[in-house]
Formats: structure tokens, sequence, C-alpha cells
């Protein structure tokens, strides 16, 4: 269509324009209506649906909540417990079901807080200064837990760690807590 052809007509156009914005408007009022709807439902329905009336039972029993009574308390019947710790030794449980589990032994040098700013400045050759004093023993910890303190030593050209105190079981119980 040229511009001559929609300039010709501009009773059609207009009426063009007028039928889409009725158009519009019908939508706006089907829209409006199933969000009406959808409310109603959705005030009438949640006493029929399993989780408004689970929320309604909650409430009520919020609001009037009563003490109960010996009448109201049913005792359950219980089984006869036996022992069956055949794994066990005494005291000591069986350990071998654990033997195979991997750990990661790790020995601590020491350790340090520094800003990001001065972490971003290092470089070959920086030197970081640690907590701990030359000379002083390691800290042996297996998966992150302190068990053991030692000094280094060369074993075969690899380095390896003489262990010089061990935690006691005890301890190490109360450093976890």
């Amino acid at each position: 269509m040229s511009d001559e052809e929609n300039n010709e007509n501009p009773a059609e156009e207009n009426e063009d324009w007028a039928a889409a914005l009725d158009d519009e408007a019908s939508a706006d009022d089907d829209w409006a209506t199933a969000m009406e709807e959808q409310s109603a439902s959705d005030d009438a329905g949640s006493a029929d649906d399993d989780w408004g009336a689970a929320l309604e039972e909650q409430a009520a029993s919020e609001a009037g909540e009563e003490e109960l009574t010996e009448d109201d308390i049913q005792s359950a019947p219980l089984e006869y417990l036996e022992d069956d710790s055949a794994g066990f030794e005494g005291d000591n449980p069986n350990l071998e079901v654990i033997m195979d589990i991997p750990v990661t032994i790790a020995m601590e040098v020491g350790n340090t807080e520094i800003a990001i700013r001065n972490l971003l400045q290092l470089n070959q050759g920086s030197v970081i200064e640690l907590d701990r004093l030359a000379g002083e023993p390691l800290d042996v910890k297996v998966n992150g837990t302190l068990i053991a303190h030692g000094e280094v030593v060369m074993v075969n050209e690899k380095f390896g760690i003489r262990l010089t105190d061990v935690v006691s079981p005890s301890e190490r119980i109360k450093r976890l807590r």
C-alpha cells in the first residue's frame, strides 16, 4: 500500500485503530476476569486442598492449644532388645572395617595472615614471615586435625618427619568440640 492510498481513506484508518483499541481493552478485561476467578477459587479452594486443610488445622491447634492428659497418651509396645554386638570385643570396636579408608596427612610449618593487597604484590624472591620460630616443631595434621608435633628429617633423598610429641586421644576429642 502506498502513502497516497493511506491518506485517501482516513476514516477506514481511524476505524482500524478503534477496533485495535477495543480488542486491547477486551483483552485487558479478559485478563482481569481471569485474575478475579483465580483469586476467588484460591479463597474458596484453600479449605478443599490438602495444604489448605493442614494449614487450617495447624492454625486451629496453635490458637487453642490444649494440655494433654494421661487419657490422651497411649503407650507403645516395645520389642525386647538383644545384644547383637558380635563385632565388638569388650569395649573396643572392631576397627578392621575402617583400616582402608584414606586420610590426608599434612605437616604445617606455620601460618600468617596478610591483606589481599600484599598477597597480590608477592613475586619470586618475596619472603613471608610465619608465626613459628625457626627450629620449633611442625604440626602434624590428619584431615585438618592436629595429632602430633615433629621435626623434619631426610629419608632416601625425600623429606620425612620424626614425631616428637603425639597429642593424646582425649585431647584430640576436646579439640574437635
